[in-house]
């Protein structure tokens, strides 16, 4: 489960996370919107440690992720599809990964297996397409077999057959119990998979809701979202 209380974090003038909080449970794929500059990514570096809040809590099953004693065995996650070494093959740079965690070598070919490229694995990363390059940080994240798994924008670079692919996958995860955290600008795509929204703007939270409450009129998701923004812009 992941904890966010009064979460804030500002660079220089620009606050781009504003006192968030919310709770994202183990067992649904929960889907983290807002446009560009939102505050995703931030939210999810606060997270991970990467930064630091100016003030509020970021706790992963009640701890921060600092304190972890096993980080990679208890979160999984996908930033940047580029944070790789062009030099080394798919299964090494995996390798590498369970190496430093003291994660057993069986779990590389599994989970390549899983991410579709096991007939791949012994090709170098440079020559990747971004959804190869997607699959791969897609398989580091499932390299602990961890609880939680925070994934930012693992559509990116996928083409349609790799987008189903993805779809089945967070599915799976959730159905086995995980908290499945997604970023994601495609809301046709979210609105097959999530279970639950969050929407955010301007780092603050527009929505926390269940997808059926907010398509029960008949609306899309695109509609919903953009009457939500609306009103938040308009209110401020």
């Amino acid at each position: 489960m992941i904890e966010l209380t009064n979460l804030s974090k500002s660079y220089r003038t620009v606050r781009a996370v504003d006192d968030l909080t919310l709770t994202v449970h183990p067992g649904r794929v929960t889907a983290f919107l807002g446009p560009n500059g939102a505050g995703k990514s931030t939210t999810f570096r606060l997270l991970l440690g990467l930064d630091r809040a100016d003030s509020g809590t970021a706790l992963v099953d009640g701890s921060p992720y600092a304190v972890l004693r096993d980080p990679l065995r208890a979160v999984g996650a996908l930033l940047d599809a580029d944070g790789l070494h062009g030099g080394r093959s798919a299964y090494h740079h995996l390798l590498c990964v369970a190496q430093a965690a003291r994660i057993p070598r069986v779990r590389v070919g599994e989970v390549l297996e899983r991410t579709g490229l096991g007939e791949v694995a012994r090709r170098r990363v440079a020559g990747f397409s971004l959804g190869m390059r997607q699959r791969l940080g897609i398989a580091a994240a499932l390299l602990g077999d961890p609880a939680v798994l925070l994934l930012d924008e693992p559509m990116n670079g996928l083409d349609p057959e790799g987008i189903r692919w993805l779809r089945g996958l967070l599915r799976s995860l959730a159905d086995e119990g995980r908290t499945v955290f997604v970023s994601s600008h495609l809301m046709s795509e979210m609105a097959l998979v999530a279970d639950q929204l969050v929407i955010i703007g301007r780092g603050r939270l527009i929505a926390d809701s269940a997808l059926a409450d907010l398509t029960r009129d008949g609306r899309s998701l695109e509609d919903a979202y953009l009457d939500l923004a609306d009103a938040e812009f308009r209110s401020n």
